[in-house]
């Protein structure tokens, strides 16, 4: 975690420099323009922030800079005495908390932290998604079901997936209509559920040299909406490595931020079980792409959807095997 601190005093420039030595991953950034050019600058180059000064003038800097905690830094804001390290931001996506913590550590001080979830010793229901690798349908979905967790101390969560273990505060429920949180792929459900999707599909894609990115994105989307899938659910796209440098794939896989893999001919070939088509086996020496691309990928031996055709797109999709467990895991890093 890169982790730029700033400090105004000399006594919070000691303080510091101490957290400087001790930390990894830890700099001291300059305030030579003033705490607001600083922490403008810091805002886009540091995972964590660490302000050695007062809180109030803290806020007032950064308040033009706020944007979601998705996106802003985690940041603690310390005396330069070091007794309070206080996560003001992004606790738990941004790791402000754990920032938090660990600067609290270095100077035998104390960790103040605020979120409901943490002082009731319940999951921080974020990061476990976050780390389980599930997609709220809704960017309200996280803070309606936190705030229902913190209410009632528990939740009841129906999975289409297979679960190895839930952290303590959620329940698992065998039927859809006794739970508050939902996992699936589908998108089908009633507008007011706390749906959480889970990323475990992988789109087999082939395609005509030169296809643009908007038909392939037309064509995929097509064949969600029809099957009622999410996009969300999308883990990544998978293909022949012949399309590697295929312009259009490479900027609808950019656009949707889903990552490519690529198989060699011989690799596809490899895959039993399917019927070579004629046209591809010549254009590309495999006997199919998009179907053998997916169950590839998924690790899988069963498609969702057999290959489907539109005028220069092919596309089919597998789903890979995917478990929910208890672990909340540490906070992301990007």
């Amino acid at each position: 975690m890169k982790i730029g601190i700033l400090a105004l005093t000399a006594g919070g420039r000691k303080l510091a420099a101490q957290l400087t030595a001790e930390l990894d991953g830890a700099e001291v950034v300059p305030v030579d323009d003033g705490i607001k050019a600083a922490l403008a600058v810091a805002w886009r180059r540091y995972h964590g922030l660490v302000c050695v000064m007062a809180a109030g003038i803290v806020v007032r800097a950064i308040a033009p800079l706020l944007r979601d905690k998705h996106q802003d830094p985690g940041l603690v804001v310390m005396d330069e005495g070091g007794e309070h390290a206080v996560s003001l931001l992004s606790g738990h996506l941004g790791g402000g908390n754990e920032l938090a913590r660990r600067v609290a550590a270095v100077c035998r001080g104390r960790a103040v932290i605020t979120t409901a979830s943490d002082v009731l010793g319940l999951p921080a229901l974020d990061l476990w998604a976050d780390g389980q690798q599930l997609v709220p349908a809704h960017p309200e979905v996280m803070t309606r079901a936190a705030a229902r967790l913190v209410d009632q101390g528990a939740l009841r969560v129906y999975s289409e997936t297979a679960v190895d273990g839930l952290p303590a505060g959620l329940e698992l429920v065998a039927e859809p209509a006794a739970a508050e949180i939902i996992v699936s792929i589908r998108t089908d459900w009633p507008p007011t559920t706390l749906l959480l999707h889970p990323r475990c599909l992988v789109l087999g894609i082939g395609c005509n040299r030169g296809t643009p990115a908007q038909e392939m994105a037309a064509a995929i989307d097509e064949l969600l909406a029809a099957h009622r899938l999410a996009p969300a659910a999308i883990r990544n796209l998978a293909s022949i490595d012949l399309k590697q440098d295929e312009p259009g794939l490479l900027e609808l896989a950019a656009s949707r931020r889903w990552p490519l893999t690529f198989y060699s001919k011989d690799e596809l070939n490899q895959v039993a079980g399917l019927q070579p088509a004629p046209a591809v086996l010549k254009a590309t020496g495999a006997g199919g792409v998009a179907e053998p691309a997916a169950l590839l990928s998924s690790g899988n031996h069963q498609l969702m959807i057999r290959k489907q055709k539109w005028r220069n797109v092919t596309l089919a999709l597998a789903r890979a095997n995917f478990t929910l467990s208890a672990p909340v895991p540490a906070a992301r890093n990007t």
